[in-house]
């Protein structure tokens, strides 16, 4: 394999209900759910997006950080692939649904919570938002695992497979989350390694 130099073009940071984008924050709220802060952060950027209120949570947190990072490609045909992770996969959904199996009430469990019982759901939403037909993989790890995500990019990017990487974390449950996700390309930017990614996630 040829080995080359890579990049991190962009990147994204949301947690404690503030949205960092390059290290400068564009958006913050007080003390509030999740469910209130991403619709305050959708209605402050002005997404045109109808379908982002029917997300389940783990989506919506994905949808936010992509969207300021794609935006602008939103009108180019990039061949961008997705490497997302996290911890807790989409338990916070899955318990959600159990609960609907739960309620007596209800003869079946809910559909519209039963669509979002994989974490990868999330990277659907975003290709079908930027028109992204590249590969896509969703990771679970203990924590942010920032030298396997920087080894498996380059390996993308290196053989050709994509010409841009989206990847990172996001994490959400019980309404404690965080995405940090981030573009690496191979020609401009901030040089991309596994040291220089934790450095990053841990601002």
């Amino acid at each position: 394999m040829i080995k080359q130099a890579t990049y991190i073009k962009a990147y994204c940071s949301i947690q404690n209900n503030k949205i960092d984008l390059n290290g400068t924050s564009v958006f913050k709220t007080g003390e509030c759910l999740f469910v209130d802060f991403a619709k305050a952060a959708y209605r402050n950027f002005e997404l045109n997006y109808p379908k982002f209120f029917k997300m389940d949570n783990l989506s919506k947190l994905a949808f936010l950080a992509a969207e300021l990072l794609l935006k602008n490609e939103l009108e180019t045909d990039r061949d961008i692939a997705l490497l997302l992770s996290n911890k807790s996969s989409s338990l916070d959904t899955d318990i959600k649904f159990q609960e609907s199996i739960n309620n007596q009430e209800n003869y079946f469990p809910s559909p519209a919570v039963f669509v979002y019982t994989l974490p990868n759901i999330c990277m659907g939403e975003i290709s079908i938002r930027h028109n992204l037909k590249s590969e896509n993989t969703f990771f679970i790890f203990e924590e942010f695992n920032p030298g396997f995500m920087s080894n498996y990019t380059n390996v993308l990017l290196c053989t050709n497979r994509a010409e841009e990487v989206l990847c990172g974390w996001v994490e959400y449950y019980k309404d404690t989350y965080r995405a940090f996700l981030y573009i690496v390309t191979t020609t401009f930017g901030i040089p991309h390694d596994a040291t220089t990614i934790q450095t990053l996630f841990n601002k």
